[in-house]
C-alpha cells in the first residue's frame, strides 16, 4: 500500500470536499463535536490519569467521525452511533496507536529538557505559573534549540499521526506501520498539505473575528477534511491510483464553490 503523490491544487479541493460533507448533516455535525468537546474536558479534568486517558482514546474517537464521513460520503446517513464505531472494532490496535503517541511525547518533552529546555518544558506542562511576556521571551531566547527540537519532533509526530488512525480502522494497518504509512504520506504531499494549511489558517482568522462564532462550522470541517485528504492519498483499492479519486458526493456539491 502506496500513498498516491498529488498535486498541490487538491490541498484547495479537501476543503470543498469537507465543506460539501458537513452541509450534508450541518446540525448533526454539530452536535456530534458538541458531544466530543464535553467529553473530552470531562476525561481531561480527572487528576492525575485524565490528561493521558485522553491521549489513548483520541485515535477511538477521530475515527468515530472518520466513520459518519465514510457514511456520508456513500450516502448513508450520519449518526450519533458513529461516535461509538472505534470502540466495537480494532478498539485495541487503536488505543496502542494512542499510547505510542503518548510516548513518544513524553520521549520528547524528554529530550528537550536534556537540552536545556526544563524550564520550556515547565511552562508548556503547566507545572509552574505562566511566566509575563518579558519573562517568556527570556525563557524562550535560553532555550532556542531546545524550542527547534521540539518542534521538528513534535511535527513529525503530528505528520504520523495523521492518518494513522484511519489506516488501522479502516485498512486494518498495524499501528506502527500505520504511523510509518501517514508520515510518508504527509512527505509525499507537502505541497498540497500546504495550501490546505494556508487556507486553513486564513478560514481560522475569518472564524475567530465574530466571537469565535465561525469555529461552530469550522471545527467540523477540520475532521470532514481530514477524511477527504486521507480518502484522496489512500483511495479505495479498486480505484485506479494514476488520478486523484473523487466520489459523487464530492462532485456532486461541487457546484456550491462556483
Amino acid at each position: 500500500m502506496e500513498p498516491l503523490r498529488l498535486p498541490a491544487r487538491q490541498g484547495w479541493e479537501w476543503i470543498k470536499q469537507g465543506y460539501a460533507l458537513f452541509m450534508k448533516a450541518p446540525l448533526l455535525w454539530i452536535v456530534l463535536l458538541f458531544i466530543c468537546l464535553i467529553a473530552a474536558v470531562a476525561i481531561s479534568s480527572v487528576p492525575f490519569v485524565g490528561q493521558p486517558l485522553m491521549s489513548l482514546l483520541m485515535p477511538v474517537v477521530v475515527v468515530g467521525l472518520m466513520a459518519g464521513c465514510r457514511a456520508l460520503d456513500q450516502g448513508e446517513e450520519l449518526e450519533l452511533a458513529h461516535l461509538l464505531r472505534g470502540f466495537r472494532q480494532h478498539t485495541s490496535q487503536l488505543v496502542t496507536l494512542g499510547g505510542i503517541s503518548l510516548v513518544s511525547q513524553l520521549l520528547i518533552l524528554g529530550l528537550m529538557m536534556a537540552v536545556g529546555g526544563t524550564a520550556l518544558v515547565s511552562v508548556m506542562m503547566g507545572s509552574q505559573p505562566e511566566p509575563d511576556s518579558s519573562a517568556m521571551m527570556h525563557t524562550l531566547a535560553g532555550t532556542s534549540f531546545a524550542l527547534l527540537l521540539g518542534i521538528v519532533l513534535f511535527s513529525l509526530l503530528m505528520m504520523a499521526m495523521q492518518f494513522a488512525p484511519m489506516l488501522v480502522y479502516f485498512r486494518n494497518v498495524p499501528p506502527l506501520q500505520a504511523m510509518k504509512l501517514s508520515l510518508r504520506a504527509f512527505l509525499y504531499n507537502v505541497l498540497p498539505m500546504l495550501l490546505y494549511g494556508i487556507t486553513f489558517f486564513m478560514l481560522a482568522m475569518l472564524a475567530s473575528l465574530p466571537m469565535m462564532l465561525g469555529w461552530v462550522v469550522l471545527l467540523p470541517l477540520v475532521f470532514t477534511t481530514l477524511y477527504a485528504s486521507y480518502s484522496d492519498i489512500f483511495p479505495p483499492l479498486k480505484q485506479a491510483v494514476d488520478t486523484p479519486p473523487q466520489s459523487e458526493t464530492f462532485k456532486s456539491n461541487d457546484s456550491i464553490f462556483k
